[in-house]
């Protein structure tokens, strides 16, 4: 059984079908890319398995458990992790301090008594360390690289210990030798037992990382596979990479 279970999802606004009968799984330990063109549903289809949206039909089971109706905080305590197009920091703390945050209220969530400072600021500066934010801890969170406020955003979603990663475009900012660092780190992430979910348009880091790649367009999974099988895949140049049937993926 995966770990995370879309099963014939849709979601309709009004006379709009948003996503139209998804189907894909993503399994503990390893990472799952979720891609597709411009408004294709990928977002949508993250607010159906984070619990922020309800599908209008469908089944979202994680971890053995039909997880379809309940809240986005029950999913959390389950280990369901989730970071966001939009940045969402506290931009007047700093960078350790937004860290901090998210320990202490996970700790309150999960009912864990907060223990002496120590043990919590050691904690804030291993997940600084884990993600390479380590010389930012001081920074103001509104006063750093779109990129690096990204990282800020693993970290505390990190702050968790999830068992399912939803990441919404996590490289978004990052040069070519911070993405590098970032597959290297969801690489150590799967290795460890995590299960990740990735909705990213760098299809570079897309296929040197991914296990799996599911392919959406106008809502609808129209491939699903490894990196070669995606790359190498009709349907999936004409609709998301707009080449011949006879091109190659970039």
């Amino acid at each position: 059984m995966s770990l995370l279970e879309v099963d014939d999802v849709v979601v309709r606004f009004g006379g709009v079908t948003a996503v139209d009968h998804a189907s894909f799984a993503a399994e503990q330990g390893r990472v799952t890319g979720l891609i597709g063109p411009n408004g294709a549903g990928k977002t949508t289809c993250f607010d159906v398995i984070s619990g922020l949206r309800r599908p209008t039909t469908g089944r979202v089971g994680f971890d053995g458990r039909d997880v379809t109706a309940i809240s986005v905080h029950r999913r959390a305590r389950r280990g369901m992790g989730r970071t966001f197009q939009r940045l969402e920091a506290f931009g007047s703390l700093s960078v350790a301090d937004n860290v901090r945050a998210a320990v202490d209220i996970h700790r309150g969530l999960t009912g864990i008594a907060v223990p002496w400072r120590r043990s919590r600021t050691a904690q804030v500066g291993a997940l600084l360390d884990r993600v390479g934010l380590s010389a930012y801890a001081a920074d103001r969170a509104d006063a750093i690289p779109t990129g690096i406020a990204r990282l800020l955003e693993l970290a505390r979603c990190l702050a968790a210990d999830p068992a399912l990663l939803l990441l919404d475009e996590p490289s978004s900012g990052l040069n070519e030798s911070e993405t590098e660092a970032f597959g290297r780190l969801l690489r150590d992430l799967a290795a460890e037992g995590k299960g990740i979910l990735m909705v990213e348009h760098d299809m570079d880091l897309v296929m040197s990382v991914c296990d799996e790649i599911h392919v959406l367009d106008f809502g609808s999974v129209i491939a699903s596979g490894t990196p070669s099988h995606i790359r190498d895949n009709p349907a999936v140049q004409r609709a998301y990479l707009g080449q011949a049937d006879t091109g190659q993926v970039a």
